[in-house]
């Protein structure tokens, strides 16, 4: 159980020590997309939907939800972020909206769970915007696409070599 890092010698869950890590520049970006189907789509795109602005919301709730990830996630540790952009393109052929949110700190631990998590959370705030004209809406693949800094090094989705 050593070399599990959120395990502690007694077996139970643990924070993991950044005392002797070096500050560095970190950043991560993270992507999703929300399909809506073709009415919610519409509705979003000439801001029609009753409860308002869902780019405008659905931006700012991610912003929200990266400034709140180590409440969200009990192991992460709260990351002071120089930086957090999230942002939402509509997508009319797939009458869908991709959300991209990038993420920057200077410090001892990286960002990507910042970045997944403003991007999970302004998704969820989209279908929680639509869902009354919609059940149908998918959240769908929502992953890392890049991060930078660290003991771990740079890394870039397709790069991988395992």
């Amino acid at each position: 159980m050593s070399s599990l890092t959120h395990v502690g010698p007694d077996g139970g869950v643990q924070m993991v020590d950044i005392t002797e890590k070096g500050s560095t520049v970190r950043t991560a970006l993270a992507s999703g997309r929300v399909i809506l189907g073709r009415e919610a789509f519409e509705r979003v795109a000439d801001n029609s939907l009753q409860k308002g602005d869902v780019l405008a919301i659905s931006q700012f709730a991610g912003i929200m939800g990266a400034k709140e990830t180590s409440r969200l996630i009990p192991l992460c540790h709260p990351v002071q972020l120089s930086g957090i952009d999230v942002e939402l393109t509509l997508d009319e052929g797939l009458f869908g909206i991709d959300v991209r949110a990038y993420a920057k700190t200077v410090g001892s631990t990286g960002v990507e769970m910042e970045a997944l998590t403003a991007v999970s959370v302004a998704c969820l705030t989209i279908y929680d915007m639509c869902k009354s004209v919609s059940k149908g809406i998918v959240i769908q693949d929502i992953h890392l696409l890049a991060k930078t800094g660290g003991q771990s090094g740079d890394y870039r989705k397709g790069s991988e070599t395992n």
